[in-house]
């Protein structure tokens, strides 16, 4: 069966009579290709319309539509003439046939202004589809107007069906798919084989995305006709690959090419899908280049036999745009934009003809492309990318990071890791007109863009591609994540808030450099800076020697702005590893290079400054302040340099220099100004009230002065840090002189108060900088609230984790609280506990002489406490160790007060008071000794005693234990004899009834063949008797005899062991109708007499075992 419905009359011939009786035989497989003559036959011959359309519907399947159209427009011509309405109908729809033939190959729409397709000649599909249109409005009005009557039913019939059909396909061609639908299924009602019918309905369910369905109409189709066209195999091949079964739906592709091979379509999809293939990232390479050469020779033989097919074009477009011949590229993609089908072809016919003139240089064009592709229902991805690219290169940012913002907003909005990527990049971007707070929003939001782009990606969220369908990440998404821009773009975001995440971030562009082979000696630089804030000095030291690797092999102009910074980062981690020498060495050769590099004079300074030579140190600083005195981190370090020298004086003027000449803001000064302050405040000794005034004064400047650091910068822990000290300590209140000397009623309570708000900024202060100093000042302030236990874990945190056991005032502050512990609980092991941090302080420090003073306190204070305890709570160990700190205390008392210098940190009488109390309290040693020995000797004692009366308790228990032991032991084997006893008793008794039985049966046997030789008529009992039935009862009477245990055992051994001559007595004295069953053993017999029974054998065997 054929495609065209007309075309069904048998033969390949056929013959027409002329007016002259002349008849012509035309062949079918053999028209002249100048339709003339056979119009000319036609017109001359004027046959019925048959004809005609078999000969037009011949050429149309052979493609020649304008034969075709010029042999139907003769018809309507010649069948008008005639006045032979009835024929129009075939005519017309034949014609509206050959339109919508036209109308597939037609160009959709035609470009105003291409630059290579140029088209302006053609009609547009919509112009044959209007022409279609018409021809069926005439069909339609001839049938309903002119056909009438009995005769015309069965051609109005046949000619609606052609109708139909030609209807369907034109609803069909105007996208009307639920009217085409329904006019293929009334057709398919009627004939359910009709190719046409079932090949359009399942286009329909195809486009509809019901791929099972359309898959079953088209493998019905190919049953029905296997050599149809339009091939079947093409609409199976696709429902299979739409459900994901593409090797299927290759073969079927395949299979249509070998059919058809003048068919393009099956040569299209086989090239496209070549292509995919090649993109297989687990490809060789030899295969990836044989992929692409079959892809590309397979669209660009599709194309040339079909050269106004949109997907061929597009497909060749793109082979074109990769090997950059843009001209044909260009000329491709205004075919594909001016022939295509569907609009996502359409779309993708301008995004190929924007990138084009993207490529060329031609911005104008390509943002117009790029809107175009853009507009429609469904948001394109490519095509919105493309016109924020535009809008990049024309530099208009807002409107770009508008038309991103706009793609990834709801409703239907696509989850393009592109896009997310791209608009995280621009929000990153500083731009001019944006206001801190905004700055500060769009970084949020760029994080949580990049966030989202990870997130999708690496846990493998479903996509939005650029094509539109979603999708699993495909590989080019997954290609983001190897962008080593990204990754040091989210590190800039990241690095004045978190440096885990900065860290994060380019240490993944460290592992995709490294895989390119071409890394940065820059990202090993901010690596190892990195490792370097986070103390791990040797991880950082050999970043920083990659580093300085990578830039000497480098030829680029910054290589040495470069290798001086990686430079003195190295020198920097030698410092901090102790390695001062090369240090030293590395900073030398920095200034020998660039002598006006402060930043290594000011390390070289510091490290003179360790060393004690001051005055060397103070030379480089002076040098780098003549350099650039207006450079705020060299006044920042010699304000340091001063105030560490002792110079408060001198440091308080330079700082206010710097505040008055230079930067009234500089949040470091303010800063110093008011540590200054404080510092000059607390160190005053001045009690007069005019020194008290000047006092609270300095305390309010520093407050101030902290304050305004805080406005200016409200992340600055220094500030913070310092007004909670002076929050803690009251340095406005009490400690500032405004209330009068001595204890008040609520001091303690106001301390604690102050101490927990100081808690509060502490611990806000230890989460953004990490420095010993906030550790010290939250132990300070559980001290100030008695929380000793925790004062002591964040001084120990402090000396551990930042000053490695090395710092004195932090070993002293441990000292303290283990004092004041040891005071409270009343313990002497705290108390020695304190003793060890103040001798680890004297050690560091062993000519301060507080410290001594300390020692000495804690010492005596000591044996003090021990002398106080009572002797239960105390040891003579820990007294005698007491009583000889407090003698070594005496000695340090005694040096003490007998000290000549003039400054002491201590008071030389209290010290000689401390002598003389520690005197009168040893005097009372030897008497605490005594009476702790006669504790301790009588304590034990008590222990002795009652660890004796434990001992014997315990042995007499295990005497008692013996002898229940050997008691039951007894017993057992008493019981076990009386057992086996028993046992052998019961055993030779079972054999002698064995033996007595066996007797008695013997006796019965003799009496029972005696009375068989006897003869004569007997009655019915003595028969019976005769035949064993009394015997019968005898046995049962036996059995319950035995199973009676009620009767006693006398009555047992009765039974047993008696005689048994009065066994056999005459049956006629017992009941007659008497029948024993198995239910009546178990019950008594009251009227019968006890008599001697015999057991049998099997009785005698349950006795024994019921004995055992």
């Amino acid at each position: 069966m054929s495609f065209y419905p007309w075309n069904s009359a048998p033969g390949r011939s056929i013959d027409i009579e002329l007016s002259g009786q002349e008849v012509i035989n035309i062949e079918l497989d053999a028209l002249d290709s100048n339709v003339e003559d056979v119009v000319e036959v036609l017109m001359d011959g004027q046959p019925k319309v048959e004809y005609w359309t078999r000969l037009a519907g011949e050429y149309l399947r052979r493609g020649d539509l304008d034969a075709a159209e010029a042999i139907m427009n003769a018809a309507a011509k010649c069948f008008k003439l005639s006045g032979s309405t009835e024929s129009f109908p075939a005519v017309y729809s034949l014609l509206a046939n050959i339109h919508l033939a036209r109308a597939r190959s037609a160009p959709k729409i035609k470009l105003a202004n291409p630059r290579q397709d140029i088209l302006l000649d053609y009609k547009t599909r919509d112009d044959y589809v209007r022409e279609a249109t018409q021809d069926l409005n005439i069909c339609d009005h001839v049938i309903t107007e002119q056909l009438s009557g009995a005769d015309s039913e069965q051609r109005l019939e046949a000619m609606m069906e052609l109708i139909v059909m030609t209807r369907a396909i034109h609803q069909l061609a105007n996208n009307e798919m639920d009217d085409a639908l329904r006019s293929f299924q009334s057709i398919l009602v009627k004939k359910p084989t009709n190719l046409i019918a079932l090949l359009g309905k399942a286009r329909i369910l195809y486009a509809r995305r019901q791929y099972g369905a359309a898959l079953k109409i088209f493998q019905q189709v190919l049953q029905l006709n296997p050599h149809c066209l339009p091939d079947p195999r093409i609409g199976i091949g696709l429902c299979f690959w739409a459900m994901n079964h593409r090797e299927q739906a290759k073969a079927a592709w395949q299979r249509s090419a070998e059919v058809n091979p003048s068919e393009s379509a099956g040569q299209l999809l086989l090239g496209i899908e070549a292509l995919n293939a090649s993109k297989n990232p687990n490809m060789s390479d030899e295969e990836r280049v044989r992929e692409i050469t079959i892809g590309s020779k397979l669209i660009e033989k599709a194309f040339n036999g079909n050269q106004r097919n949109a997907s061929a074009a597009n497909a060749l477009c793109d082979i074109f745009l990769r090997k950059g011949l843009h001209s044909r590229a260009l000329k491709l993609a205004e075919r594909t934009v001016q022939f295509a089908d569907t609009r996502a072809v359409l779309a993708d016919g301008y995004i190929r003809a924007g990138r084009v003139c993207h490529v060329d240089g031609n911005y104008s064009d390509a943002l117009r492309y790029y809107q175009k592709a853009a507009e429609g229902p469904a948001k394109n991805v490519l095509a919105v990318i493309g016109v924020a690219q535009i809008q990049l290169r024309n530099n208009e940012i807002p409107a770009a990071i508008h038309t991103l913002d706009t793609l990834l907003q709801p409703p239907n909005a696509p989850r393009s890791v592109e896009a997310m990527a791209m608009l995280a990049s621009l929000r990153a971007h500083p731009r001019p007109g944006v206001s801190s707070s905004e700055a500060v929003q769009e970084t949020v939001r760029a994080r949580e863009l990049f966030d989202r782009v990870h997130k999708t990606i690496e846990h493998g969220e479903e996509l939005t591609p650029l094509n539109g369908h979603s999708q699993k990440p495909h590989l080019p998404a997954r290609a983001i994540l190897d962008d080593v821009e990204m990754h040091l773009e989210v590190a800039r975001l990241w690095r004045n808030e978190n440096l885990d995440r900065t860290g994060k971030a380019l240490r993944e562009a460290l592992r995709v450099s490294q895989e390119n082979g071409d890394v940065d000696p820059r990202l090993w630089n901010n690596l190892g800076v990195l490792a370097h804030l986070e103390g791990q000095h040797d991880q950082a030291r050999a970043m920083y020697e990659n580093a300085l690797t990578g830039v000497t092999v480098s030829a680029t102009p910054t290589a040495e702005a470069m290798s001086t910074s990686i430079l003195y980062n190295l020198a920097r981690v030698y410092e901090d590893v102790g390695e001062d020498t090369m240090a030293s060495e590395a900073y030398g050769k920095l200034l020998s290079r660039h002598p006006e590099y402060v930043d290594a004079k000011i390390r070289q300074a510091d490290m003179l400054g360790n060393l004690n030579q001051r005055n060397d140190a103070h030379e480089l600083l002076k040098d780098a302040l003549v350099s650039q005195s207006h450079n705020l981190n060299v006044r920042a370090f010699y304000t340091y340099f001063l105030i560490q020298s002792n110079l408060p004086k001198p440091a308080r003027e330079f700082v206010f220099a710097t505040l008055k000449d230079h930067d009234k803001h500089d949040v470091w000064s303010l800063c110093a100004a008011g540590w200054l302050h404080y510092h000059q405040a607390r160190e005053s000794r001045d009690s007069s009230s005019k020194g008290v005034d000047e006092r609270k004064k300095l305390f309010l400047r520093s407050a101030e002065f902290y304050e305004k650091a805080l406005h200016l910068d409200p992340m600055c822990a220094v500030a913070a840090q310092g007004l909670a000290i002076v929050t803690a300590e009251d340095a406005l209140g009490t400690l500032g002189g405004t209330l009068p000397p001595g204890p008040t009623p609520d001091e303690g309570q106001k301390r604690a108060t102050n101490a927990r708000d100081a808690l509060e900024v502490f611990a806000k202060v230890r989460e953004s900088t990490n420095d010993g100093s906030v550790y010290i000042n939250i132990g300070h302030c559980h001290f100030a609230r008695d929380e000793f236990d925790r004062a002591i874990e964040s001084y120990e945190t402090a000396s551990r984790r930042y000053y490695h056991d090395q710092n004195v005032s932090v070993l002293l502050s441990l000292a303290r609280s283990w004092y004041a512990k040891a005071n409270k609980d009343q313990s002497f092991s705290s108390m020695i506990t304190a003793l060890g941090y103040t001798q680890k302080a004297l050690h560091i420090q062993p000519n301060d002489k507080a410290v001594l003073y300390n020692i000495a306190m804690i010492q005596q204070k000591a044996a003090e406490m021990m002398f106080a305890l009572p002797s239960a709570k105390r040891t003579l160990k820990d007294l005698q160790r007491a009583i000889e700190h407090a003698s070594h205390a005496q000695k340090m008392f005694a040096s003490l007060a007998a000290d000549p210098s003039t400054s002491l940190p201590y008071n030389r009488d209290i010290a000689d008071q401390r002598k003389k109390y520690g005197d009168s309290m040893l005097r009372r040693a030897e008497e605490h000794l005594v009476a702790q020995r006669q504790h301790e000797g009588e304590q034990h004692a008590r222990l002795e005693a009652a660890r004796q009366k434990r001992l014997e308790e315990k042995q007499r228990q295990e005497a008692l234990e013996r002898e229940r032991t050997a008691k039951l032991q007894e017993e057992a084997e008493k019981l076990r004899g009386e057992r086996d006893k028993a046992r052998a008793e019961a055993l030779q008794w079972t054999q002698e009834v064995r033996m007595e039985s066996d007797d008695e049966r013997e006796r019965k046997a003799r009496k029972a063949a005696n009375k068989r030789t006897k003869s004569g008529p007997v009655s019915g009992d003595e028969d019976g008797a005769a035949n064993g039935e009394p015997k019968k009862k005898r046995t049962r009477k036996l059995k319950k005899g035995t199973a009676t245990p009620a009767e006693g055992s006398d009555g047992e051994e009765e039974a047993l062991f008696s005689g048994g001559e009065n066994v056999e007595k005459p049956a006629k004295k017992r009941p007659k109708k008497r029948i024993v069953r198995d239910d009546d053993e178990d019950e008594p017999s009251a009227s019968a007499p006890r008599k001697k029974q015999y057991k049998s054998k099997e009785i005698i065997s349950d006795s024994d075992e019921s004995m055992e």
